[in-house]
């Protein structure tokens, strides 16, 4: 499926993703992408600050949802998956890994943010799905290390607009695969997920929980084996392999 959705371009404006909801609010709107060049109050997953250089890609694809929360939900990996497409495309063999749910990253360093907002009714549901892409500037200040395209690649030879092209097919793919169901997006996730079979560290409310990450459930869930043997399921928190930040 091929998904030729328009895109807006914005310029320098708070946040797509802000400028997404608001659209939605407003009522009537057709599906497609709202591109800024950059921000003044970029956001990522649990309100974290996103800084936003002129030069990377700050994305959000707004479209109506017909298959509801159901699909929604598989779309934090979905995108996560789009984008290690996107990275691999323009940096073939590079060991791109997925931390649960959507960051991915190269060798623990981070090169995008995906946050993923949702509204409507169960007959009427609208995603705004927010993506920001490192691609010539890997922005100090980050709570993780970061990392960009550029230097995955070695060379500067690679703008926000070539990548989103390429985010806009993969995508396109990658929702295609999220309304089909699950188990083919967990599959391809898990084949490029940071930490399986390791121990790690899961924060969330409370004290943090440690254990092997064995698994993803039928929803998107984490699977950790505690150190009694008992498997707990993890649906919302921090993780990060034991050792490493």
């Amino acid at each position: 499926m091929s998904l030729d959705w328009p895109v807006h371009h914005l310029g320098a404006i708070d946040s797509t993703n802000t400028e997404a909801k608001r659209r939605a609010s407003a009522g009537a709107f057709a599906d497609g992408w709202l591109v800024a060049e950059t921000q003044s109050a970029g956001r990522g997953r649990l309100q974290r600050n996103w800084v936003s250089p002129v030069g990377n890609l700050f994305a959000t694809a707004l479209f109506h949802e017909p298959g509801g929360m159901a699909v929604a939900s598989r779309l934090p990996f979905a995108a996560a998956l789009a984008v290690s497409d996107v990275a691999l495309l323009f940096a073939p063999g590079a060991d791109i890994r997925l931390k649960w749910p959507n960051d991915v990253r190269i060798h623990g360093a981070k090169m995008s943010g995906i946050l993923i907002e949702t509204g409507g009714s169960s007959v009427d549901t609208w995603v705004a799905a927010g993506i920001g892409i490192n691609v010539t500037h890997a922005p100090d200040g980050a709570e993780q290390s970061a990392t960009s395209i550029a230097t995955l690649r070695g060379d500067a030879a690679v703008t926000a607009d070539m990548v989103l092209e390429a985010l806009r097919k993969a995508f396109s793919q990658r929702l295609s695969e999220a309304r089909a169901g699950f188990s083919g997006l967990r599959k391809a996730w898990l084949d490029r997920a940071e930490g399986l079979g390791a121990t790690v560290r899961v924060t969330a409310s409370g004290e943090p929980v440690e254990g092997v990450f064995e698994d993803l459930d039928e929803f998107g869930a984490l699977i950790l084996r505690l150190p009694d043997g008992v498997r707990q399921t993890i649906r919302a928190g921090d993780v990060n392999l034991v050792g490493r930040a």
